[in-house]
């Protein structure tokens, strides 16, 4: 049996075991509330249940961190990307019609794309045909289109007929609003405020924490509410079986991209063969598109925080790296979660002294060992994980000052990109405005040479799209 130094190079990377076991640790407490909101935002799709989501979830997550710790040797962790997955249950699911199986289907192109595009080498072509200032804001307003979601699922942004959106009603005075109401909503900002503080002190598993501490606030706060444990209702649902979340996944999630995604029938009862098409095709390429700008910033953000880049500036075992997660990806589709790909939150694995993949391995065990405990972290209410929706979509903010907003043959396509994320409730519309917006400029501005050839074709894709398939 392989030590992990022979099959890791602890010594050689300059780490040991311990602070590899610390760092893997560290890492999963950081990023394990992915169990908790994939399930929850999956939940509400018909036919898909809490349970098989979460099983999904921890699986890909176990499959992907260790495929970047064995093939890459990278203190890095993968799970089901936050803002593929809300992409999936929202727009291409709520949105264009799609079934979940059908999504799965666009996943599953979406990994054997990534594995192809990997394995050829034109990942890095595919990437520079995405114009610079829509790359930057990709990230932004995927964040903006999550803390919406987030915001929306807690109760305090709901629909205004006047104003399409609004605040919710705090006033407890006017006998409109009962307390059960806004007594979520305050878990939820609580929750947040907790999470932020948190993070301020430098607290590990901030987000973690302050879902589980939201938690603990809702079920405090319920003995408050009139009927909130009684009736039943509390227990109804309520099974300490941990093997009962595997007997769904079988029955919900497991193979249904197989079984059921390639029929598409009720799409077409109401739509051509032409709109599907070019609904697969742009749907897969932003699902692509996504998880590939994701992947790449976070792998080089988080080797640069620990200062793993190799004297080149290149992330070390690159490719190795992104074939793990387009296998990852894959196997996920398979399982029935969307994209999965590389987490930030592995920065503070690596800043706790990590530096292989030893670290990754630590944090797959522990998502294997959870898989065990959904009856648990079934009883995390919505309000507690719309905070970790609201903090995420923050964080991915950050990407927005690198934009020059004062050249509008920059400003305009990035704006575009990140605005129209959540005005219209869909990723793909976003990268496709800020995409046909930069192209349009530059032709118009005599800079059309500067249009590379992938952006002209990516761009007459999205196109066809709005005029064909909306």
């Amino acid at each position: 049996m392989l030590s992990p130094e022979k099959l890791f190079h602890v010594k050689e990377a300059g780490s040991t075991v311990k602070t590899e076991v610390l760092a893997g640790v560290t890492t999963f407490m950081t990023m394990a509330y992915i169990l908790m909101v994939n399930s929850r935002m999956f939940a509400e799709l018909p036919g898909v249940s809490y349970n098989a989501i979460y099983i999904a979830t921890a699986i890909s997550a176990c499959i992907g961190t260790v495929l970047i710790g064995l093939l890459a040797n990278l203190p890095l962790a993968q799970a089901s990307a936050m803002g593929a997955n809300a992409f999936f249950v929202y727009t291409v699911c709520f949105g264009f019609g799609l079934s979940y199986a059908n999504a799965l289907v666009l996943v599953l192109l979406d990994g054997l794309l990534f594995i192809l595009l990997t394995v050829t080498g034109l990942r890095k072509k595919v990437f520079e045909a995405i114009p610079a200032p829509v790359r930057v804001a990709i990230p932004a307003g995927v964040g903006l289109f999550i803390a919406f979601i987030g915001l929306k699922d807690s109760g305090i942004v709901v629909a205004d007929p006047s104003t399409y959106v609004g605040l919710a009603s705090f006033n407890l005075l006017s006998g409109n609003v009962a307390w059960g109401d806004i007594m979520p909503m305050l878990v939820t900002f609580a929750a947040l405020i907790a999470i932020a503080v948190l993070t301020c002190r430098r607290v590990k598993g901030a987000v973690l924490w302050g879902i589980l501490g939201g938690t603990a606030l809702y079920y405090i706060l319920g003995f408050t509410v009139p009927g909130f444990y009684s009736g039943g209702g509390f227990t109804d649902n309520l099974n300490l079986n941990p093997l009962a979340a595997f007997g769904d996944f079988g029955r919900y999630a497991f193979g249904r991209v197989f079984t059921e995604g390639f029929d598409f029938s009720a799409y077409l009862a109401d739509h051509s063969g032409v709109e599907l098409a070019i609904l697969i095709a742009t749907t897969a390429l932003a699902f692509c598109l996504v998880d590939m700008f994701d992947t790449i910033g976070t792998l080089y953000g988080a080797c640069a925080r620990g200062n793993l880049l190799t004297e080149e500036g290149e992330v070390p075992n690159m490719d190795k790296a992104m074939l793990a997660d387009a296998i990852a990806t894959t196997c996920g589709a398979v399982c029935g979660t969307s994209t999965v790909s590389s987490y930030v939150e592995a920065s503070t694995g690596i800043a706790e002294g990590g530096k292989t993949g030893m670290a990754a391995m630590v944090t797959g065990a522990l998502f294997f060992i959870c898989m065990f405990l959904s009856p648990i972290a079934k009883l995390v209410p919505g309000c507690a994980t719309a905070a970790a929706l609201i903090y995420v979509g923050i964080m991915m903010m950050n990407c927005a000052r690198s934009i020059d907003w004062l050249q509008t043959e920059d400003a305009v396509p990035a704006f575009l990109t990140l605005a129209i994320m959540p005005m219209t409730y869909n990723i793909s519309y976003g990268i496709a405005f800020g995409v046909i917006s930069y192209t349009l400029i530059s032709v118009f501005t005599g800079k059309a040479k500067n249009v590379k050839a992938g952006t002209w074709v990516i761009a007459a894709l999205f196109a066809v799209m709005f005029f064909v398939t909306h």
